[in-house]
């Protein structure tokens, strides 16, 4: 619809100075492509655009003067088109252009509520229009650049910050089909999108990658299309937005060829855009911009040669009225002797420590102390150790019962002769007057036997359903030598009849507790009872081979599990063997795993990884001679050191696997179905990951309260995403990731993924060795440091809170044209 006083070129020269009725278009009308007007004064006077509905126009502009190419045309035409398209309240009346002097006419300018920039490469603007613009981008107006806007006025400092970057020289110019990923399921211009969108364009690269300075909304998949030079990698922008200088700028990258505007898809997104920047629709445009997020370190380093602020930092949980409770393992000082001398009364004696942190009061204070067996490590793995106080929960009546559940290793409950222990998980009361623990109040709910003459894999995650059941994650507590790396499964080394390198004596075994995560329903006397569902009722041939506690078996160090409150998902991650690559002998390099868990199952371990890669079977009498493959959809547990079922259940595909090569590694497969091995045949399926030295440390999927107060909570536009890292700091993972929910269950891959890297920051100064990460109830992100080196902690140990200082979506809910401040992003509380 045209505005009173408004006179229209059409392209065919006929004159139109009617608006037509409200909610319809033109029957054979084309686009207006060229626009001559006289403003008036009160038009000069107003902001940007109509203030009312059905007062909205949208200026499409290209470089082609009079003669707009097929691009040009094809945009200006869909533009419109859309324009007449939702509800009433939220129509625009598109025109068109070709002659820049509009950006210097003030009055003209300011009619509309967005401009789109099409079809505009090179220096099409002179320095009074680039001025004119400039100022009515300044004064609150919207603008939308489609492809080629990025190659709009290639000196100007300003229009690259409008855009966020320039086009890259080394970008492919061919059409190509490529996947489209949404990164933000909630802004108008992605929302009706699917997650994954296949579709024919001209991809550009950029220079630099704008990630991290303007909020992106869908990234183009690379491995999908031929990048050429100036390749980005998997983090790949194609549509972005910010709130910039006043003004809202929305880039898509796409719209490469004529053909784009006619897709259905396409349109959505462009009426999404314009949406926003018209002020149509809210959206928050500043969730991923690192400079929205600041990391502060919240204790200082221990008083000397005391643990009066932090122990050997190993877990966290965060209660409902903001305090933060965090364990240490108990690793002693770094002179602190390994286990040797097992006539020694106080060998592995260590401090395992709780301490808590006020947000009240901003300081820490030490809550109790359990003397575990579990001080050192160092050395081989005869004699270090990884036991010790490993995993903590608060009751969910803690506010009122005061109870805590820690997942620990006595050192009174050593077994010198025979080198074993009893790992257990205890119920103490803290009170909440003192923020003490009283160690007398015990209430051992559960308790089973490892091994500790050789290291390693503890695990000790727990996490709580939203029915009251407590997931307790067990590790192997097996060694990672004895099978150069490969499969845990050497039933040869033992101690005093005790295997310690067969994990199919412990994660392979339905009848043992370790290399599990296990489920059980603790009771307020103390006491558990096991809920339906588990992977085994105990009644199995006749009971004896299983054990009812068990939710997932095949697992080798679970350190983190967690679980998504809204829809009960459990979320683990657990590292792997030590292999520096694939053997085509022996089998999958090492992989380090994330899983999204539905159900109770067996995900792999010793027998298979990833996604379903076996291992090559080993025995006696000779175990250096490998036998035949694992079947990952029948595997047997033939193990001399196996007291459960022989016929086990199948293996579970998992969603994330990493190795020193790459994210997600997979292999052709033989007629038997076992992969090549081989890294000249590899194909990397998640490429944003990368391994080396690493430790899967499995984070909290986040849920936004928009009801909630914190200051520094995270945006909405994180709902729903799983955060996923490494302990270390270089390459390896610390992202958020979006699953595929008809997928997820069947071990589908990831659809999206962000790095954390600037917003979580890795290097000297920020968070080098993540040990555990939660979100509080005042929405911001609670992470550990477990500080530099191992068994010890270190003035680098350390809690640190992660915020977000953004601000709300926009544009602000008075200065919608709908006047509905519902319209938009659900971030749009904030």
């Amino acid at each position: 619809m045209l505005a009173a006083g408004l006179t229209v070129t059409m392209l065919g020269g006929t004159p139109v100075s009617a608006a037509p009725p409200e909610g319809e278009r033109p029957a054979s009308a084309p686009v207006p492509l060229s626009v001559e007007t006289a403003g008036t004064a009160a038009q000069a006077a107003a902001p940007p655009g109509g203030s009312a509905p059905g007062t909205v126009k949208v200026l499409v502009f290209h470089a082609s003067g009079e003669q707009p190419s097929a691009r040009a045309r094809a945009a200006a035409e869909a533009v419109e088109e859309i324009g007449y398209e939702g509800p009433a309240a939220q129509r625009f009346a598109v025109e068109a252009t070709g002659d820049p002097a509009v950006f210097a006419n003030a009055q003209k300018l300011r009619q509309y509520n967005a401009v789109v920039f099409v079809d505009t490469a090179g220096d099409v603007l002179n320095n009074a229009q680039e001025d004119g613009f400039r100022a009515y981008v300044e004064s609150g107006g919207g603008f939308l650049g489609v492809h080629d806007a990025a190659r709009t006025e290639p000196d100007s400092s300003w229009f690259t910050g409008l855009i966020g970057t320039r086009p890259a020289a080394g970008g492919p110019a061919n059409v190509q089909r490529a996947t489209v990923e949404v990164g933000d399921d909630d802004h108008p211009a992605t929302a009706d999108l699917p997650q994954e969108w296949s579709r024919r364009d001209v991809w550009l690269n950029w220079k630099p990658s704008p990630s991290g300075d303007v909020h992106t909304v869908a990234r183009v998949r690379e491995r999908t299309y031929s990048p050429g030079t100036d390749a980005l990698g998997w983090d790949h922008p194609v549509s972005w937005c910010r709130d910039y200088r006043g003004g809202r700028s929305f880039y898509t990258g796409m719209g490469g060829t004529a053909d784009s505007f006619g897709e259905e898809r396409f349109r959505t997104h462009l009426r999404g855009a314009l949406l926003w920047t018209s002020r149509l629709a809210r959206a928050d445009c500043q969730a991923t911009i690192t400079g929205n997020y600041t990391a502060e370190r919240v204790t200082p380093p221990n008083a000397a040669g005391q643990s009066d602020v932090i122990g050997e930092p190993h877990g966290l949980v965060t209660a409902e009225d903001g305090r933060v409770f965090y364990i240490g393992r108990g690793g002693g000082a770094n002179s602190d002797p390994v286990v040797t001398d097992w006539n020694d009364p106080d060998i592995g004696l260590g401090m395992g420590t709780v301490h808590v942190w006020d947000p009240g009061t901003g300081k820490a204070k030490l809550a109790g102390v359990l003397e575990v067996f579990g001080n050192k490590g160092g050395g081989g793995e005869l004699v270090k150790n990884e036991e010790g106080l490993l995993g903590i929960e608060l009751d969910p009546d803690f506010a009122e019962n005061g109870w805590i559940y820690l997942h620990w290793t006595p050192h009174s409950e050593i077994d010198r002769e025979n080198h074993l222990g009893q790992r257990r998980v205890s119920r103490f009361t803290l009170d909440h007057a003192t923020n003490r623990i009283d160690t007398a109040s015990e209430k051992v709910l559960l308790e089973w036997e490892v091994q500790i003459h050789s290291c390693c894999h503890a695990g000790g995650g727990m996490a709580w359903d939203s029915r009251g059941n407590l997931y307790i994650a067990t590790g192997d507590t097996n060694s990672s030598q004895f099978s150069d790396g490969y499969s845990g499964n050497n039933p040869q080394p033992n101690f005093k009849g005790v295997s310690f390198a067969d994990a199919r004596r412990t994660s392979g075994n339905t009848n043992n507790l370790n290399g599990k995560i296990l489920r059980i329903h603790p009771e307020d006397d103390g006491t558990y009872t096991v809920p339906e569902g588990n992977l085994f009722t105990g009644a199995e041939e006749g009971g004896g081979k299983t054990r009812p506690e068990i939710y997932v078996m095949g697992v080798r160090n679970p350190s983190r599990i967690s679980v998504d409150p809204a829809t009960d998902t459990l979320h683990a991650g657990w590292v792997g063997p030590d292999a520096g690559e694939p053997s085509p002998t022996w089998g999958p390099a090492k992989y380090d795993t994330f899983a999204a868990i539905h159900s109770a199952g067996n995900h792999g371990w010793p027998y298979c990884m990833g996604n379903k890669q076996p291992y090559r079977d080993r025995n006696l009498p000779d175990p250096t001679k490998p036998l035949g493959w694992y079947n990952c959809d029948k595997p047997k547990n033939e193990s001399p050191n196996n007291d459960g079922l022989v016929d086990l259940p199948p293996v579970k595909s998992n969603t994330i696997w990493y190795s020193p090569q790459g994210g997600g590694p997979d292999f052709p497969r033989n007629g038997d179905g076992v992969p090549s091995y081989s890294n000249d045949d590899a194909r990397y399926l998640l490429p944003w990951l990368k391994g080396g030295s690493q430790a899967a440390m499995n984070g909290p999927v986040y849920r936004h309260d928009p009801s909630g107060d914190g200051a520094g909570r995270w945006p909405a536009y994180w709902d729903g995403k799983w955060f996923v890292g490494d302990f270390y700091d270089g390459d390896q993972p610390r992202h958020a990731i979006t699953l595929d929910p008809d997928t997820s269950d069947k071990g589908g891959l990831p659809v999206h993924a962000e790095s954390l890297d600037k917003i979580i920051p890795v290097g000297s100064t920020g968070i080098r060795n993540l040990m555990d990460w939660k979100f509080g109830p005042d929405g911001a992100l609670y992470v550990l440091d477990y500080g530099r080196g191992f068994f010890t902690s270190t003035d680098e140990s350390a809690l640190w809170r992660v915020t977000y200082t953004g601000g709300a979506a926009t544009p602000a809910a008075g200065d919608l044209i709908s006047g509905d401040p519902s319209a938009g992003a659900k971030g749009s509380d904030r």
